[in-house]
């Protein structure tokens, strides 16, 4: 065994890196060392995050889906940097220029960015000044003004030496213009040099922007002359800035404390005043700040605050997707959704309460065509015979004149009919795709956008799965971050949600099942293709049958499927099969039978619990429920965080989650904005969150801002602290702008209740 290895076969250096990424992970996200350990070991065991925040509490003490998230992130991005750390390592010493000190620095570096400032001096460069000049045989030359020991002599005479027409160093001053060239760049790749220029660019940097054509009208406005400390700028203006930049509208730079930074370098690179060559050291520090510093730098600090503000922009638009996924689905409800649209008309699909497509026309009651009255007709029969009772409106073109339509038709009606405006981003999307085409190959692409609009009032989850989460529209500047981290975020977003929802086996669609921890996008159309062979699933085990789907994905897949009416009424719960036995347990102990599970009769389990505390007297109910499920952990073996699951999903088998979710508001009447007045208090819909405030619908054409000061009393750091997308909230109208189309909210101190 060599002397770098322990028993295990374990590398000491392997050993020394677990120990520190559980330090780091433990001290970053406050948890446990042990915590750390465990959820490290379950994500190497190849467990989905799904799986490990709802069935393996007990090994990772609870913690929930989205620290899992960032946990998954964080562990990815200190094992690829140690990898980037060992690869660094390996090229200097290739090159023979390792040093002890210089591994240490690299060893402890905890950012990527430390690690590649450290590396700069010896990465492979394409052609510049200094190679050159290192290949006309000028470092000698460098390494004497370098070492600033010559305290008299000319160093022209040195130079002069250095002369040699056939490297094209003809004259003393090309020989020195070389060696100061190669200072330059000593000077530039010094970390440390690199490291406190960085910070002054951070904390004392000012960004500025102008426009390219001041005569030109935009939407970048305000950045024609605009300048932000570095450290204060929003994330939300970096990306403005950087769009601006990019449609040639605005010209942006930092402008840095030059001054300051100069002098600092002056201490940092001059330790021998008096040398004579103190004044070519001068000149080659400052041609190194102008030429290669500042550039380099201000491109690092503009990656740094674009990465920053990507990242959070890629956050809320998670934040946004998740809550626009999880809007409360209307059940049982016969619909009869409209595409509007002016000269192609606007399409109606009629759908039952499952979804089912009924009946598909299209009518054409806005310009040019102006069929008003033969749309009210087609509209009147259709609403009659099918029974309608929601009428769901895409937000898109002739939306509100759709809507007006509408209201004036249904306070005509005797039937109690009513309607709603839903987001129709992404549909377009979804009416040409394969996946529509598969689904309704025999009905218009144009038909297929007004049914994805109903199904989504139907149930918002199952029919957005089918969209690309970028085109689902809620977040701010999403076609500008980094797709690929979009589009990972987006995935993982909509997983968590399907999985916290749950899936029905016998009617989800491809699209709904792949989003299933575990299953890919082939094992979700093996599992349609058996159950369109076989018929209905009649219990989770037989999932096991599906063509390559093996034990490893049935175990981290099964307990976010239902089976409605299954054999055994556990198959419709979030309770995982290998629970199974510890639930029968569990209602034998308390007097149950699986029966009451199906039947709903498990409603005072709660009590049961209690009188299982052995607690008497007056003590508080939550301290008696607490022992009581850690006496009945006890009995049956079985972690106390499951079997408080356990006991949550028998009490209400096959509940959806969603039905604790705020309901879409529904209308009877119409406003147009020359309807509104400042001061008039209305209930709207937030349709969408961004760093600097909240969109709401208040039944007009235009959504209004509730800006991030006006949502609150008290100081937020971010308006989703307070709100969320699908929230119903009360607003107050502070300002119109019929000119721009603009309408300013609060939702402070509202205190008339009108309207």
């Amino acid at each position: 065994m060599s002397s770098n290895q322990t028993p295990n076969n374990e590398t000491v250096e392997n050993i020394a890196f677990k120990k520190l990424i559980t330090s780091q992970l433990s001290k970053e996200l406050s948890l446990k060392p042990s915590q750390v350990e465990a959820t490290i070991a379950l994500i190497d065991e190849g467990n989905t995050i799904p799986f490990i925040a709802r069935y393996r509490k007990e090994v990772t003490g609870g913690i929930d889906d989205e620290v899992l998230r960032a946990f998954d992130d964080r562990l990815k991005y200190l094992r690829n940097l140690q990898t980037r750390k060992e690869e660094v390592i390996r090229i200097i010493e290739e090159q023979g220029k390792m040093t002890p000190e210089l591994k240490a620095d690299i060893e402890k570096a905890t950012v990527l960015q430390t690690v590649e400032d450290l590396y700069r001096p010896y990465k492979q460069k394409k052609s510049t000044r200094a190679s050159k000049a290192i290949e006309r045989g000028l470092e000698p030359l460098a390494d004497i003004i370098w070492a600033q020991t010559m305290l008299s002599g000319d160093i022209n005479e040195i130079a002069e030496s250095y002369i040699d027409p056939d490297k094209d160093v003809n004259t003393i001053s090309d020989a020195l213009a070389g060696a100061m060239d190669i200072i330059a760049e000593r000077i530039s790749d010094d970390p440390n040099n690199r490291t406190f220029i960085r910070k002054f660019y951070l904390t004392q940097g000012v960004i500025e922007s102008v426009a390219t054509n001041e005569s030109e009208s935009s939407v970048y406005d305000m950045y024609y002359k605009y300048s932000e400390p570095v450290s204060k700028v929003a994330n939300h203006r970096v990306l403005a800035l950087n769009r601006g930049e990019k449609e040639k509208m605005l010209r942006v730079k930092i402008n840095s404390p030059d001054e300051q930074i100069l002098e600092q370098l002056h201490k940092a690179v001059i330790k021998e005043p008096k040398a004579v060559t103190t004044d070519l050291l001068i000149l080659a520090l400052e041609d190194s700040y102008k030429r290669l510093i500042s550039p380099s730098i201000e491109r690092e600090v503009r990656s740094m605050l674009t990465e920053h503000a990507e990242e959070e922009a890629i956050k809320v638009f998670g934040k946004n997707t998740k809550s626009l996924l999880l809007v409360a689905p209307v059940k049982d409800m016969r619909v009869l959704a409209i595409d509007p649209s002016y000269r192609t008309g606007c399409k109606l699909a009629v759908l039952d309460e499952t979804g089912k497509l009924l009946e598909y026309a299209t009518i054409y009651p806005n310009a040019p065509q102006n069929k008003v009255e033969e749309a009210k007709q087609v509209l009147t029969k259709l609403i009659k015979k099918h029974k309608i009772n929601i009428i769901p409106i895409g937000n898109g073109t002739a939306s509100r004149e759709t809507e007006q339509l509408i209201a004036g038709l249904i306070s005509t009606l005797d039937e109690e009919v009513y309607y709603t405006i839903v987001s129709e981003a992404g549909a377009s999307v979804y009416s040409a795709s394969k996946l529509a085409t598969d689904e309704y190959p025999d009905i218009d692409v144009s038909i297929r956008g007004a049914i994805s609009i109903g199904r989504r009032l139907q149930d918002p989850l199952a029919e957005l799965v089918k969209i690309d989460p970028k085109s689902i529209g809620v977040g701010q500047y999403q076609h500008d971050v980094n797709q690929k981290r979009l589009e990972e975020q987006l995935t993982n977003v909509v997983e968590d949600c399907v999985n916290s929802v749950g899936v029905d086996l016998n009617t989800a669609t491809p699209s709904l099942l792949s989003y299933v921890a575990g299953v890919s996008m082939t094992l979700a159309k093996n599992i349609v293709a058996y159950r369109d062979e076989n018929g209905k699933f009649k219990s989770r085990k037989e999932l096991l049958k599906v063509k390559r789907l093996g034990d490893k994905v049935y175990q981290q897949a099964v307990g976010f499927i239902r089976i409605p009416k299954a054999t055994n009424p556990l198959d419709n719960t979030a309770v995982h099969p290998e629970a199974y036995e510890a639930t029968m347990k569990l209602l034998d102990t308390l007097g149950y039978t699986p029966k009451d599970i199906e039947f709903g009769s498990i409603k005072d389990i709660s009590d049961k619990v209690l009188l299982y505390s052995g607690i008497m007297g007056d003590t508080p109910e939550h301290v008696k429920y607490k022992a009581g499920l850690e006496n009945l952990s006890a009995q049956l073996d079985i972690g106390v965080l499951t079997l408080k699951d356990i006991i949550e999903e028998i009490k209400k088998p096959g509940r959806d989650p969603r039905e604790e979710m705020p309901k879409p508001v529904f209308r009877n009447d119409v406003l147009k904005m020359e309807d509104l007045a400042v001061g008039m208090v209305m209930n709207g819909t937030v349709r969408n969150v961004v760093d600097f405030g909240a969109f709401v619908d208040i039944g007009v054409k235009q959504d209004g801002l509730v800006h991030i000061s006006q949502i609150c009393d008290r100081f937020i750091k971010h308006p989703m602290e307070v709100v969320s997308v699908g929230d119903n909230v009360k607003v107050q109208i502070l300002t119109i702008d019929l000119v721009k189309n603009k309408i300013g909210l609060t939702m402070k101190n509202i205190k008339d209740e009108t309207l």
